[in-house]
């Protein structure tokens, strides 16, 4: 077993490296926050570990090829004071509250293209853990409250001492019967059982703001799940999802659509009228408009987020050509073509562009819907 690498440290380490390294372990692999038994056994390799490495003259015995080990007791002898600084702090002994800040909580939000430009207002329905009701957090039923440890007297802890050849070795442990609170809790509350919160539902306001994108987070402080033995709230936090729109593409703060025209809409030119996400709006399409046009709308794209301002909104022109014409009209489309190949035409190349307009917008859906 590599000691260092069981701290996670590098063999360079420094002597507050090491520290840093075995407090944030403790802190995860302690039997009284993680009862898996792989993860005490892992535990009990990671104290192990710290045992040698803290000390200059074991670890300078494990780097030159020694185990660093003490022979006497295979260990059993190590700091135990080192645990209860990863959880009190700087050897503040004592017994440790019962009072543990909550974890975070997250939910998801769909919404809307047009909501995520224009903002709008949610009500959400969060099931978290909260105060206890009935007994306020303290984890009693009602009338009782916490009797001081009979094993530890309060302390929290409890001292042993053995005897080896070099004499005798005291080694303090959370106490057993407390598990380290010092009190016991003799009369569970029936609504919580002693943890001193329950779950419940209930139903909070949320302002989304205008410019937001999928994956974007609001954090709602002191929302999210309250702690054990009615500890301070953690944070609640809304993922956004956006919903893809019907017609019109987001990229970054930029809008765009397609438009498909007649023909003769293009050839002669004229108003139309489009629908965006700000309602319906009038454009001018010019004679003479080809298959590939983009047409900008400025400042009707997206709102950014913070800014308030807006990017442009990006009109694609697509041109229909009929495909079933009436006796009439094709005749009429005979005399244009012949009118159109005059003196002004004649001895030129036609040079035609395949597939130029034809997907043009979607091929710009795919990319950015993936």
């Amino acid at each position: 077993m590599d000691l260092y690498q069981t701290l996670g440290v590098a063999r360079g380490a420094s002597d507050d490296e090491i520290k840093k390294a075995y407090r944030k372990l403790a802190r995860e692999m302690h039997p009284d926050i993680n009862p898996d038994p792989l993860v005490a056994d892992k535990f009990k390799e990671v104290t192990a570990a710290y045992e040698v490495l803290s000390d200059p003259a074991k670890r300078q015995s494990y780097d030159m090829g020694g185990s660093g080990f003490s022979s006497f007791g295979g260990g059993e002898g190590f700091g135990f004071s080192d645990i209860m600084d990863a959880f009190f702090g700087g050897g503040n002994r004592g017994p440790r509250s019962r009072s543990r800040p909550g974890q975070d909580a997250l939910i998801r939000v769909e919404i809307s293209l047009e909501e995520a430009c224009f903002g709008c207002n949610r009500t959400l329905s969060v099931e978290t853990a909260v105060l206890c009701p009935s007994c306020a957090g303290n984890g009693c039923a009602k009338g009782s409250s916490p009797v001081v440890c009979d094993i530890c007297k309060g302390r929290g802890e409890t001292q042993q001492v053995t005897r080896s050849f070099i004499g005798q070795v005291m080694t303090t442990r959370p106490c057993a019967s407390c598990q380290g609170f010092g009190t016991r809790i003799t009369a569970p509350c029936s609504e919580c059982a002693g943890d001193g919160r329950v779950r419940s539902r209930s139903e909070i306001e949320i302002e989304i703001p205008a410019g937001v994108e999928s994956g974007n987070r609001i954090q709602m402080s002191g929302r999210g799940e309250v702690g054990p033995g009615g500890g301070r709230a953690g944070d609640l936090y809304v993922e956004i999802d956006v919903s893809e729109h019907d017609y019109i593409v987001r990229d970054g703060d930029a809008l765009h659509m397609e438009l498909s025209i007649p023909m003769t809409v293009a050839a002669l030119g004229r108003k139309v009228e489009v629908q965006t996400l700000d309602g319906p709006i009038s454009i001018e399409i010019k004679a003479g408009t080809q298959p590939g046009s983009i047409h900008t709308i400025r400042e009707r794209g997206m709102t950014r987020l913070r800014s308030g301002n807006r990017g442009d909104l990006y009109i694609h022109i697509g041109v229909e050509i009929p495909t079933k014409l009436s006796k009439e009209e094709s005749e009429l489309l005979e005399r244009f073509a012949l009118a159109h190949d005059d003196a002004s035409h004649k001895g030129k190349r036609t040079e035609i562009s395949s597939g130029q307009s034809q997907g043009l917008f979607s091929r710009f859906k795919e990319a950015f819907r993936g």
